[in-house]
């Protein structure tokens, strides 16, 4: 059995963070692995309290896992601060991890900064060339570029300026866009625009969290990246199109039993 490692914060209400990573992983076949970036209280309204962790226990986390059932992918999630990114760059090189999706959580669905300020160059100039692929929303994909993006031509001229930055594949989600929900694949070679059509509903949170770590599980069972990524693409709308309709606010999607 393959395994994964999702390297991110708790989500209280279970619909994003390691929590949504472990669902996908399971709804892939994979056996997944956890080192806890961070706690939160929160649920489908608010984020209401994040306690980040000591960087030396992320790493410890990651240590004691990979060291003992390997990891043949890793999502990155959420890291909090500049010293986590710190600690997680390391540990990313100390194993030489493969198949790394990096899913740059910067803001919470209701607007909670997620990430510290001075942390975002670090993740930039540390974690950024060490990911198989990155997997920003439109909001962090401007944070990382400092580009405006309105539509798709800024979205493929944001992938582009992350490559020249040293990433290796990019996806810019179009999720907070109008329209069709385009996403831009580039890896410096080839340039793709995953569309589906949108799914009307409020009930969207965990997508970013469920979409990179569909693309983790898929890598690890030995799909390429862009076989993986595509079928990422598929697995997340139809969990929003199922989504259980749970809460007062931005519900969870649903992860089962819809692997096809």
């Amino acid at each position: 059995m393959r395994t994964a490692l999702t390297i991110a914060g708790s989500d209280s209400g279970g619909g994003a963070g390691l929590q949504a990573d472990l669902k996908t992983f399971a709804a892939h076949g994979v056996f997944g692995l956890t080192a806890i970036t961070a706690v939160t209280a929160q649920n489908t309204q608010q984020v209401a309290a994040v306690l980040p962790l000591p960087p030396e226990l992320v790493s410890a986390q990651i240590d004691a896992v990979v060291s003992d059932f390997g990891a043949a992918a890793t999502k990155i999630g959420m890291l909090g601060t500049a010293a986590i990114v710190t600690a997680v760059a390391g540990a990313v090189e100390r194993y030489r991890l493969p198949n790394v999706v990096l899913d740059t959580v910067m803001i919470a669905k209701g607007g909670a900064a997620l990430l510290e300020d001075d942390a975002i160059e670090v993740m930039r100039t540390t974690l950024l060339p060490l990911a198989t692929v990155i997997t920003p929303n439109i909001p962090e994909a401007e944070r990382l570029t400092g580009r405006r993006i309105a539509g798709l031509s800024d979205m493929l001229a944001a992938a582009r300026d992350l490559i020249d930055a040293g990433a290796r594949a990019v996806v810019v989600k179009g999720g907070h866009l109008a329209g069709s929900a385009i996403d831009v694949f580039d890896d410096g070679k080839t340039v793709i625009e995953l569309s589906a059509e949108r799914v009307a509903t409020r009930h969207t949170h965990g997508t970013g969290c469920t979409f990179s770590s569909a693309i983790a599980a898929r890598l690890a069972l030995g799909s390429d990246l862009r076989t993986a990524i595509e079928h990422a693409k598929r697995y997340v709308t139809r969990a929003i199109a199922e989504a259980p309709h749970l809460g007062h606010g931005h519900g969870p999607v649903q992860h089962f039993p819809i692997v096809r």
